[in-house]
């Protein structure tokens, strides 16, 4: 009788290695193929939230775009709300901006100043490669008065080390490369 695959084989099988993609010498982890699987995808989300299950999880920030992907899910799995961290001027109302470094150059990222005051949030994204982004939407959620109560992702390189910009925060991950 075969073993079943874990679910991190599974998710390995599925995502995709795009190089030079968005600039030349970066390898993207596309998660496109993943999430043309319906059971996969409800396992990963599944997975992504189960470590936060029972602590009083209030809201969960999603970063734009694919931590939009995973969080709203994440976010109806604990019985929370969500919350989007977007990319600059795609917010109508008042906003607080954290800037970042990512392997390729710079960004920002921008959430409604009252988007989680008082919450325990969750933080989702699908890759945690050096942690430019993941910090940056951290030091946002708790600069509009979230406290956060950890972050869970798809896939976290951990050669790149990203671990370290985001400690000690609480880090979940479904697959470490």
């Amino acid at each position: 009788m075969p073993v079943a695959e874990s679910l991190a084989e599974r998710v390995l099988a599925r995502l995709r290695d795009v190089p030079d993609f968005p600039r030349p010498g970066i390898l993207f982890k596309d998660v496109t193929p993943l999430l043309g699987d319906a059971e996969l995808f409800r396992e990963v989300t599944g997975a992504i939230a189960a470590p936060f299950a029972g602590i009083g999880v209030t809201h969960v920030a999603g970063i734009e775009s694919r931590g939009f992907i995973f969080g709203a899910p994440v976010a109806q799995e604990l019985g929370a709300g969500f919350v989007p961290l977007r990319k600059p001027g795609k917010l109508p109302a008042r906003v607080r901006q954290e800037r970042y470094a990512l392997e390729y150059g710079t960004d920002s990222l921008e959430a409604h100043d009252d988007a989680c005051v008082g919450g325990r949030v969750l933080v989702v994204d699908d890759v945690l490669a050096t942690g430019g982004t993941l910090g940056a939407a951290c030091r946002l959620v708790e600069g509009v008065g979230g406290e956060v109560v950890g972050c869970s992702v798809l896939l976290t390189l951990g050669f790149l080390e990203g671990r370290r910009t985001i400690a000690p925060r609480r880090l979940a991950s479904v697959l470490e490369l």
